[in-house]
């Protein structure tokens, strides 16, 4: 049965819910096409079923990792095809930027575009001024800049991305192809010992998008900066189902992004025994066991996988995201139709592997939690709303009525404090709120208190609920919190903290 939008689905447990963020229900709607046009007379199916393809890695190298990336549009690989699209070094994904805690990340964005942009480092836990991860930098067509990270010592391990963050582009931007992965190792001794060993480690970089008939990337619609566009081909490294092997009782580590400038990702395992041991930015106390994970647009995850025998397919089950409300204003239904996807085949073959025997295994640490705030007394509480409604120029996407303005600081902080923030949904769709640099212990989910810690940077806000979150202000700098379904975004659906 089909619930409202943020309601919790009778398969998933009240715990399950907790852990995947209080993203809306599981439901049925019409399907989005596995094809492309090029040409007016040919249709052309993407090329499925090819092995994974990981993207390039750089890594750092005596506490240094230097990176130019190179920003640009042109013919690439897609899907085992040839395609039009934007991308950081010719790839999409683009490499995946490996890192320790203590690090320095060195970034030269060099932009080939034929419009401004820039780069957020999403997730980390960095300065957001002067060439830190700076929202409000411009970097034009023809030009470069430098970016300098330094990741702190206490940083917590995991998967994080990195993709442009210049308002009015970042939606179109991102679903071209601009995005790539970013991973804080695990220190030697984080584990303490505990977790798991593992035969191999995947990086799968989830994104979507849509092609005209010249095989460019199709532009949005009105409907499609309403509801966020969903793509119609899903990607896992550019790839469409691309197929993974390994062998019974494998033991695999999946680092999973989701890129995607507007879908929420429900994926489904099927009879693969997974744990979902870390989300975002933070672990899970306990590792959760199942066969769902659901991400919002920005969330990653962190996955121990063992491997069953068999075929399975693993996909995406729709997420009913609710509708604008708008629906009849514009002549019928506004919730974005989506069946279920076909995200990658797990082909797992061969003579079982016990798992005292696993070949070539892998330390990967369960990662050490952060603090909780709990135990901490906030300064203040407030209250962010989000907002959608009609103005002049169409339909309006606010923070309490106001639209984004480069000019207007929304939050002052103070440096050292701890807050409570509840951001409430007036709207009829989910929505998940992004704030930058500073971590958020979600202490509501939407449906009741959260009992383990649980470290995120983007939480689902049902449609018509609300979530609170406890945030330390640790370090001074001005940024910005937003939607991150990305036209939502680019609409006006964000506000700037300054810390002080």
């Amino acid at each position: 049965m089909i619930g409202e939008p943020g309601q919790q689905e009778p398969g998933l447990t009240r715990r399950e819910v907790l852990r995947l963020g209080g993203v809306g229900v599981l439901a049925a709607g019409a399907g989005a096409a596995g094809w492309w046009r090029f040409g007016p007379q040919s249709e052309l199916d993407p090329r499925t079923g090819a092995a994974l393809v990981e993207p390039a890695v750089l890594s750092s190298e005596s506490g240094v990792l230097d990176v130019r990336l190179v920003a640009s549009r042109g013919e690439r690989p897609v899907a085992g095809r040839r395609a039009n699209v934007l991308g950081y070094n010719d790839g999409l994904p683009g490499p995946t930027l490996r890192v320790r805690p203590g690090d320095t990340l060195r970034i030269e964005l060099v932009n080939q575009l034929d419009q401004p942009t820039n780069l957020h480092v999403h997730g980390l836990h960095v300065s957001p001024e002067d060439n830190g991860d700076n929202v409000f930098l411009a970097v034009h067509p023809g030009e470069s800049f430098q970016y300098e990270h330094r990741v702190p010592e206490d940083h917590p391990s995991g998967v994080f991305w990195y993709h442009p963050h210049h308002h009015g582009n970042v939606a179109d931007q991102v679903f071209g192809g601009l995005y790539g992965a970013i991973v804080v190792e695990d220190p030697p001794d984080s584990a303490g010992g505990a977790g798991v060993e593992v035969t191999r480690e995947r990086m799968l970089v989830v994104s979507d998008i849509s092609f005209d008939e010249s095989g460019s990337i199709r532009g949005a619609s009105m409907q499609d900066r309403m509801m966020g566009r969903e793509g119609e081909l899903v990607l896992v490294n550019g790839q469409v189902r691309p197929v993974l092997e390994a062998r019974p009782g494998e033991r695999e580590r999946w680092r999973v992004v989701n890129a995607c400038a507007s879908r929420y990702l429900a994926i489904d395992f099927g009879d693969q025994q997974v744990e979902l041991v870390a989300r975002d930015l933070g672990p899970l106390t306990a590792s959760d066991e199942g066969d769902a994970v659901v991400l919002a647009p920005g969330n990653r995850a962190d996955i121990v996988l063992t491997a069953v025998s068999g075929s399975t397919t693993v996909q995406l089950a729709p997420v009913d995201r609710g509708g604008s409300g708008m629906g009849g204003m514009m002549g019928g239904d506004d919730a974005p139709a989506t069946d279920a996807v076909d995200l990658l085949t797990f082909e797992v073959a061969g003579t079982v592997v016990r798992s005292e025997r696993l070949p070539n295994s892998v330390s990967a640490p369960y990662p050490v939690p952060a603090p909780d705030l709990r135990r901490q007394e906030p300064l203040r509480s407030r209250e962010l709303v989000f907002e959608t409604g009609m103005g002049m120029g169409g339909m309006s996407f606010t923070f309490g009525g106001r639209e984004y303005d480069h000019d207007r600081i929304d939050q002052e902080v103070d440096l050292g404090t701890v807050e409570d923030w509840t951001i409430r949904n007036d709207s009829s769709m989910d929505h998940p709120f992004h704030l930058h640099v500073w971590p958020m212990q979600v202490l509501d989910a939407g449906n009741g208190p959260v009992e383990d810690p649980m470290w995120l940077d983007v939480v689902n806000v049902p449609a018509r609920g609300a979530v609170t979150v406890r945030v330390a202000f640790d370090r001074p700098g001005r940024t910005v919190y937003h939607c991150h379904i990305l036209d939502h975004e680019d609409a006006g659906m964000m506000g700037i903290v300054r810390v002080q």
